[in-house]
């Protein structure tokens, strides 16, 4: 991979997933439920599935039998041994999410779910903001402070781009009240997502920024209760393994009736 387009500081992560609490882990959870929510909708049973994710004293609650690996740079999973493969709210640290996801469906066998959840282009974009203008009032510059992730519309495509056929993307919003900044800030350490990003500024952050930071967040996001709110969205991705037994689209042209027959109207000529 070129350096230059590597986002995530493997080493960095690692240290700060490593101080993660269980207390802060609740997004995961949350996560977790969702997860669980949209299999139960599937009319399948999972006799192999496969679980990746960084947090897996969570995760494994989905399939306690399951193998549960790292969501690393090279997924240690055997091709087509699984049938359902879950990625567990760490794609948004992916230096490669399409290569995770080709992995991901490399390891299912023919028709087999690959499932991902991972936050979104919306996280944080509260925070993002403030420490934007606040820096750039301070210190004249930026520095890159939150990952940036991407957008529902963008990522969808990401799973045609893996292979992946009969490709689905939705996304949850959750919102979240602390006390100040500093709250959100610790919250987001005990939840093991601290700046891990590789270009991130490798001196202390002068307090002035934090303060001014503080102040716009309260003036422009502040609740009636005194509280700021914080933004999460999850973005939830779903794919199928090609498999000769799924329907497949039809040839255009290929209609044996005209739609205008079919809903008892008058077929209109459009003008050259």
């Amino acid at each position: 991979m070129n350096a230059q387009n590597i986002l995530t500081d493997i080493s960095a992560l690692s240290r700060s997933r490593s101080r993660a609490s269980d207390d802060g882990l609740f997004l995961h959870r949350a996560a977790l439920d969702e997860v669980q929510d949209r299999l139960s909708l599937v009319n399948r049973t999972f006799n192999k599935p496969a679980v990746i994710t960084g947090f897996p004293q969570v995760w494994r609650d989905l399939y306690p039998d399951a193998p549960v690996v790292l969501d690393a740079d090279t997924l240690p999973l055997d091709q087509t041994a699984h049938d359902l493969v879950v990625h567990g709210l760490g794609l948004h640290w992916a230096n490669d999410p399409v290569g995770q996801i080709i992995q991901s469906r490399r390891a299912l066998e023919p028709d087999g779910l690959f499932l991902s959840v991972s936050f979104g282009g919306q996280t944080l974009n509260e925070l993002r903001a403030c420490l934007a203008q606040a820096e750039a009032q301070i210190t004249g510059g930026l520095s890159p402070r939150v990952a940036p992730m991407a957008e529902l519309r963008d990522i969808g495509g990401l799973l045609q781009r893996a292979g992946l056929a009969l490709p689905v993307a939705d996304s949850v919003t959750l919102r979240t009240e602390y006390r100040d900044i500093w709250h959100l800030m610790r919250d987001l350490r005990s939840m093991g997502e601290a700046n891990a990003m590789q270009s991130r500024l490798r001196k202390p952050t002068r307090r002035a920024v934090f303060d001014a930071a503080g102040k716009l967040y309260q003036d422009n996001f502040g609740t009636d209760t005194g509280r700021i709110s914080a933004t999460f969205e999850m973005i939830f991705l779903a794919g199928w393994a090609p498999s000769d037994s799924q329907p497949k689209p039809l040839r255009p042209g290929s209609a044996q009736q005209r739609l205008a027959d079919a809903l008892a109207t008058d077929e209109t000529p459009l003008t050259d």
